[in-house]
């Protein structure tokens, strides 16, 4: 098979894809006969092709994907005006306090925010799909520890936690996931959701990249 007919099979396979397409379900399109840096190469030629039309290829922790630009909301709203729920801003830090300090408990949520974390207030970022129990501390009682997930990355547009923007201060993630949520109404839509999908992507006027140590500061400022 020439590369030119495995770009167009590569790239229908991407619009018609409900969810986003890991790469090694790209190679089982092609009997394991394309290597990862053929794969690659053709993403770059379909995402160049695609660059300036209303809808974009993006790589995110999930696999690829294409979506709407974030300029096409406006008018694909139209279609479907009801709007997805809001979040408060006890579930906003709560979220960006599991973004950067994970695995926490829930007891290290609530000495971070000073206040005590309702069971409701993570049960609605459980049900979201953003937030999931990965194992338990061995501490007496042996609380759950939390993390986010790959439905959490998708959703930002992100293929990982390095690139969640730094934060200097708890206001500053405050700041960032409430535009996060804003996002999540106004987000691109991917092939195959309907106009409320979730994909989203940060809206910020300077991409922040962090490394891995820099995703785990603590919010409070301390250094332990």
């Amino acid at each position: 098979m020439n590369l030119a007919d495995a770009k167009r099979i590569l790239e229908t396979a991407l619009i018609c894809s409900q969810q986003p397409l890991p790469v090694r379900d790209m190679r089982t399109l092609f009997n394991e006969s394309l290597g990862v840096d053929t794969l690659k190469t053709l993403l770059e030629d379909i995402r160049n092709d695609w660059a300036g039309r209303g809808v974009e290829l993006v790589g995110v922790a999930s696999g690829w994907r294409f979506q709407s630009r974030p300029e096409m909301r406006e008018y694909l709203d139209r279609l479907h005006p009801e709007k997805p729920p809001r979040y408060t801003r006890a579930t906003l830090e709560t979220l960006a306090i599991i973004a950067y300090r994970q695995p926490v408990t829930r007891g290290d949520m609530e000495d971070i925010r000073g206040v005590t974390i309702s069971s409701l207030l993570i049960k609605q970022l459980e049900d979201r799909g953003w937030v999931e129990v990965i194992g338990h501390r061995e501490a007496p009682g042996r609380p759950a520890l939390f993390a986010t997930t790959r439905q959490f990355l998708d959703d930002l547009g992100l293929e990982s936690l390095d690139q969640l923007p730094l934060l200097e201060s708890p206001s500053q993630a405050t700041e960032v996931f409430g535009s996060f949520a804003e996002a999540i109404s106004e987000g691109p839509i991917s092939a195959g959701d309907e106009p409320a999908g979730d994909a989203v992507e940060l809206q910020m006027d300077m991409p922040l990249e962090v490394s891995e140590s820099d995703a785990t500061l603590p919010l409070n400022g301390s250094t332990e």
